[in-house]
């Protein structure tokens, strides 16, 4: 039997708005446990939407469908995944050149904390909410049938978000059998993943675009790529003809694994090198050297976990901004990003403007960066849409 959660009265709008988010407070769910299916109604009993129910999170609902007819039924995730899989076709992304796709991407595919990217036939998945462990395995079972060329399903829902969610750590082969090695090719430019140890689902697809964008700038400079995670805009940078490029992350692991990566892409050792630390005190380091750079990218991990994080968010973008700067050769270029979903857009171009302010410097836009089409974000959701950049020229 479906169970029925009443919305508190005024607190409906957004549902009619089809923002998929109830937060504990629209709800009365005193004596409500974790439930797969329920229906959300309001204060006069209509129907509003299905959702999977959990008391432990704050978003304490989540929505998976609108329609009063929808059952949680094989046939109804089928559909959601077709319709997930025709927009990432329609966006020519079933293309010889891109090998690492992502597949589904949670709310903006309207499955609430499902992930699955595809890396040259491994379908790596993360369950990250209450009903996507509920239903991972019919989910996991239609990725492995309906996507081309699969060979294998593993789980990595290893997320901090999990222990929000009062969700266990799950990760481990589903479905098919491993290859030896997982290399992917991404419009000339070639990586191998690690899904088993790696950061996420392995690698960060949803730059994609924003490395070919920086790669047609960096001709003959020098260029600091701070995170720099296993060497994805240092691949792209050294490809587009950088003078050099200097690598920085607090990861001895990723730090090893982008060096492969260079090699795997025929860059000589003497093009690069690979620095180990803190970017905060590592960048002062080199302001205190005098070192300085011609192209320098910010792409720190998530900064803001909830809106009570943004103040403290903001004093590090603008430090790491701000000091990045004061490194920055004159008429040199800055890629600035944020991949928090609850740091505004507008927000960060203050932030930015702030440090450039306080540097003495002078910023012009060049491009604005955001997350790749295959990461769909909804109009529904505008949390959905959570990488924003700016790649900037200074004076």
């Amino acid at each position: 039997m479906i169970k029925k959660i009443t919305v508190r009265k005024g607190r409906e709008k957004s549902l009619k708005l089809r923002h998929p988010w109830v937060f504990s407070g629209s709800l009365d769910l005193h004596g409500v446990e974790r439930c797969a299916w329920a229906e959300l109604v309001d204060c006069n009993g209509n129907f509003l939407a299905y959702a999977t129910v959990n008391p432990d999170s704050k978003i304490a609902c989540r929505v998976w469908s609108f329609d009063p007819a929808d059952t949680p039924d094989r046939e109804f995730f089928r559909k959601k995944i077709a319709s997930a899989l025709r927009f990432r076709e329609k966006c020519n992304f079933a293309i010889d050149n891109v090998h690492g796709v992502r597949l589904i991407n949670s709310e903006g595919d309207g499955l609430p904390g499902v992930i699955a990217d595809d890396y040259a036939g491994v379908i790596v998945v993360q369950f990250l909410t209450a009903g996507a462990v509920e239903f991972k395995n019919i989910i996991a079972g239609l990725l492995f049938e309906m996507v081309p060329g699969a060979a294998a399903v593993y789980e990595k829902s290893d997320s901090a978000v999990l222990a929000k969610e009062n969700l266990p750590v799950s990760d481990g082969l589903m479905l098919g059998k491993l290859p030896e090695k997982c290399v992917i090719e991404e419009n000339g430019a070639k990586f191998e993943i690690d899904f088993v140890n790696g950061h996420k689902s392995g690698f960060y697809l949803d730059q994609r675009r924003n490395r070919d964008i920086l790669s047609r700038y960096v001709r003959g400079r020098t260029v600091l790529n701070c995170f720099s995670y296993t060497g994805g805009f240092g691949v792209k940078a050294a490809l587009g003809g950088a003078e050099f490029v200097t690598n920085v992350d607090s990861s001895a692991p990723a730090l090893a694994q982008g060096a492969e990566n260079m090699k795997l892409n025929g860059i000589d050792s003497s093009r690069f090198e690979d620095v180990e630390g803190d970017v905060f005190s590592l960048l002062r380091k080199f302001r205190a050297e005098k070192r300085k750079f011609d192209f320098i990218i910010l792409d720190p991990p998530k900064l803001v976990q909830s809106r009570g994080d943004l103040n403290r968010a903001a004093k590090a973008y603008k430090d790491m901004a701000l000091v990045a700067l004061h490194i920055l050769n004159e008429g040199g270029m800055l890629a600035n990003f944020s991949c928090s979903g609850l740091m505004p857009r507008e927000l960060f171009q203050k932030i930015t403007f702030d440090a450039a302010l306080d540097a003495g410097r002078t910023l012009r836009m060049v491009e604005f960066l955001e997350q790749d089409a295959d990461h769909a974000w909804s109009l529904n959701v505008p949390e959905s849409f959570y990488l924003k950049g700016h790649l900037m020229m200074a004076d």
